[in-house]
């Protein structure tokens, strides 16, 4: 008899047994990763929401918008200037001009310690968001009004979507959530109403 070498087929399974047990176990953890950014999401909307009204029940006007922040705080701080206390946060969402409300409700959360940073960086650093974005404030008219709201870009288009359809209408241009374009493909801007 020769001496033959090769694998058996009990061998072969096991190995592919293997292999698909890994390939399982590495498919469900980038579900688990994407479920967290998603969560994380998610909540930032929510604790950026919560944070401007909590401002908004300290000082009864809105961060940026705030017609006394200077006055309470440009002692302390010399980059923080008044708004003009119209209720809306002006200015677009990812302006770097501070005299811009959407800067300077960074800086009015910042110096009132509602979130941490620094209220008197040069520029006001914008927190980012899971998807490599950051997150901002502004206002825009939402087809029943103009409110403020937290803009969110650089979302995958799945991303924006699944967030529409839980939370509000699943339609990307009407509702208290709404994006830059549709659902299709790419990524998005969202804004989503407080």
């Amino acid at each position: 008899m020769r001496n033959q070498k090769g694998f058996t087929l009990v061998e072969l399974a096991i190995v592919l047994v293997i292999i698909g047990l890994i390939l399982g176990a590495v498919m469900k953890g980038q579900e688990l990763i994407q479920n967290a950014k998603y969560k994380r999401l998610v909540n930032d909307l929510r604790g950026l929401t919560a944070a401007a009204y909590t401002y908004y029940d300290r000082y009864r006007a809105m961060p940026g918008d705030d017609p006394k922040a200077g006055d309470r705080w440009s002692a302390t701080y010399p980059n923080i200037v008044n708004g003009n206390g119209d209720g809306l946060i002006t200015g677009a969402p990812a302006s770097t001009n501070n005299n811009n409300e959407s800067v300077q409700a960074w800086r009015h959360l910042r110096a009132s310690g509602i979130i941490a940073g620094n209220p008197n960086e040069a520029t006001v650093t914008r927190l980012s968001n899971p998807y490599g974005g950051r997150y901002g404030f502004s206002n825009r008219s939402f087809g029943v009004g103009t409110y403020n709201y937290v803009f969110v870009d650089n979302i995958p288009a799945d991303i924006g979507k699944r967030l529409d359809e839980e939370f509000d209408d699943g339609v990307y241009n009407t509702g208290s959530i709404q994006a830059s374009a549709d659902y299709t493909s790419g990524v998005r801007d969202i804004y989503y109403r407080f």
